[in-house]
């Protein structure tokens, strides 16, 4: 009994450590939206030129003033409400959940010490907007310095969070899509269409890859969208190109369905496999900045065949391979790699699809804004189990038995 008690006090604290993070992230949230709070705000996002120097120390202790130390103040009171409540419950040990309050004081210090301009304070209490070149990928669940480097320089509407960025996931505002160059290849066929639909919804400035030369107008515009075309083979040429795009979602493919020929192999191959694999490392090299590394992503429709039967070996051999090459690269990937595992749905290619193309296009883009990395949309349950453990043991494997390039 005695240990049940200390085990549920420490849940407790940890919990108030979490509430005082939500009560941070709220306060930001409304600083963006509440003029009031805005007008003292504003003063941090003064402060950074787009390497994260400072573009003046006077504004950079005044922020702190304004906006750090407000902040951490609310912070500080709120956490006190877990106390006052458990208090009131005789809860065994109750002041565990002081935590919360310990832990916001040391943002209150640090605040503190930056607004005096102490020596060192910024170095050690300021992590996210330390200058200097990116030495990682925009974190998922932690907030780094790439991932708030988008806060004031992508889009100030997204990326509120300050240390987990849970906020953000169920927000929304994990990933801003308001503005990108967004290219789609397979833009012609029935989830390319809806997929430039949902990202033009989301204010992206879509570009279709194309295989043939006629125009593509989406559902309820007049204009044809910006297009660009091109043939297997010759991905190269699209390289200066790919140096203007944000995003680049990989969605062409073709289905041999039960041919097993040498042709039928090699095109496969091709299509499916090789392709995407050159479009990908071209990509890649026009990853070069700081910016580039926070906002440039690659999207790569996998398919569900990578764990599961799809009745036409062709097609699960060859995407299975590009599953596998992309785990590999994202080992050392200059910017974020996302895989689509989606389930059949039905085009012209599967006329017995299940599942809408424009519902599975509307839950990649509802996931991708939420930072999700493995983007799962099928109606198989066995999916969401089978995918995670299979990229998981297979992206371990291949981290222990292979190594990248040396720089």
């Amino acid at each position: 009994m005695i240990q049940s008690d200390w085990l549920v006090a420490i849940a407790v604290g940890l919990i108030t450590l979490l509430w005082v993070e939500l009560v941070r992230d709220t306060y930001h949230v409304l600083s963006h939206h509440w003029q009031p709070l805005y007008r003292l705000h504003v003063w941090h996002h003064r402060v950074f030129r787009p390497d994260l120097s400072v573009a003046s120390e006077t504004i950079y202790r005044q922020a702190h003033w304004y906006n750090d130390v407000p902040e951490s103040l609310v912070m500080l009171a709120m956490s006190g409400l877990p106390i006052a409540i458990l208090y009131s419950t005789n809860l065994p040990h109750f002041w565990l959940a002081g935590l919360g309050s310990i832990y916001t004081l040391t943002f209150l210090l640090g605040a503190i010490a930056r607004g005096c301009g102490l020596a060192y304070a910024d170095e050690l209490t300021d992590l996210t907007h330390r200058p200097g070149e990116f030495a990682s990928l925009p974190s998922r669940w932690l907030v780094n310095r790439p991932y708030h480097w988008r806060h004031h320089f992508d889009n100030q509407q997204a990326y509120y969070c300050g240390t987990l960025t849970l906020v953000d996931k169920v927000m929304g505002t994990a990933l801003s899509l308001k503005g990108k160059t967004i290219a789609v290849t397979g833009a012609s066929g029935t989830l390319g269409r809806s997929l430039l639909a949902q990202l033009q919804q989301k204010g992206a400035k879509v570009i279709a890859l194309t295989s043939t030369a006629k125009e593509i107008v989406l559902a309820g515009e007049n204009n044809p969208i910006s297009s660009l075309v091109w043939q297997v083979g010759e991905e190269a040429k699209l390289v200066e190109e790919l140096k203007k795009i944000d995003i680049l979602i990989l969605n062409h493919g073709m289905n041999v369905h039960g041919e097993r020929d040498k042709e039928a192999i090699a095109q496969s191959y091709e299509v499916n496999t090789f392709s995407s694999w050159r479009f990908l490392e071209l990509f890649l090299t026009t990853v070069r900045t700081n910016k580039e590394i926070a906002t440039k992503e690659v999207w790569v429709n996998t398919s569900e065949a990578e764990v599961n039967p799809a009745f036409s070996p062709l097609y699960e051999l060859s995407k299975r391979t590009l599953g596998d090459l992309v785990t590999l690269r994202r080992l050392d990937s200059p910017c974020v790699i996302r895989k689509l595992i989606l389930g059949p749905f039905k085009s012209n290619l599967n006329p017995i699809g299940i599942m809408s193309a424009n519902w599975v296009a509307r839950q990649i883009v509802n996931l991708a804004i939420r930072d999700t990395r493995n983007i799962i949309v099928t109606i198989n349950p066995i999916t969401y189990i089978a995918f995670p453990l299979k990229e998981f043991f297979v992206s371990t494997y291949f981290r222990f038995f292979s190594r990248g390039k040396v720089q």
